[in-house]
């Protein structure tokens, strides 16, 4: 992976690997309110979603498809919130964006893993009305969810 493309991911915290494709990253998102919150970011250096390529949105659709299966299966979701944000990038001087994607796993039920309890205050409406912040996990639960994740998808 090319230096510059590596360093913005770790600048941009998109969070620890779960698994890796020829055209993407798919990775545990540092904000854990949904259990299972991931982001799944290009492998190359891109900033505008009309500029990517056939086979980049071929194998994208069949990323959406196998993790959505895998956090049903793992944590029974119920339904999910895509999101392509790249706005925080324009608050810079000079914008650096980065085509990535936002997983948020919707439960009507609460969840139990880890010992802890995970619930959905907002489900049916959008996300951006959550309040309270971020939650962020433990790493042994981070581990955990991730196991959980990989045993459960098919990449």
């Amino acid at each position: 992976m090319e230096f510059k493309y590596f360093k913005k991911i770790k600048d941009y915290n998109y969070g620890d690997l779960i698994a890796e494709t020829e055209y993407w990253l798919i990775l545990l998102a540092p904000d854990q309110r949904n259990l299972g919150t991931c982001v799944v970011a290009l492998k190359r250096l891109e900033g505008d979603l009309a500029e990517l390529k056939e086979e980049e949105w071929l194998e994208f659709s069949k990323i959406v498809k196998k993790l959505e299966y895998a956090l049903k299966c793992a944590f029974n979701s119920t339904m999910f919130n895509w999101g392509c944000l790249m706005n925080s990038s324009y608050l810079k001087d000079l914008p650096d964006p980065h085509v990535h994607w936002h997983m948020i796993p919707r439960y009507k039920e609460r969840v139990e893993f880890a010992g802890l309890i995970f619930e959905d205050p907002c489900f049916g409406s959008s996300t951006m009305k959550a309040k309270g912040g971020i939650r962020k996990v433990a790493e042994d639960v981070r581990i955990k969810v991730i196991k959980e994740i990989k045993d459960n998808l098919e990449i």
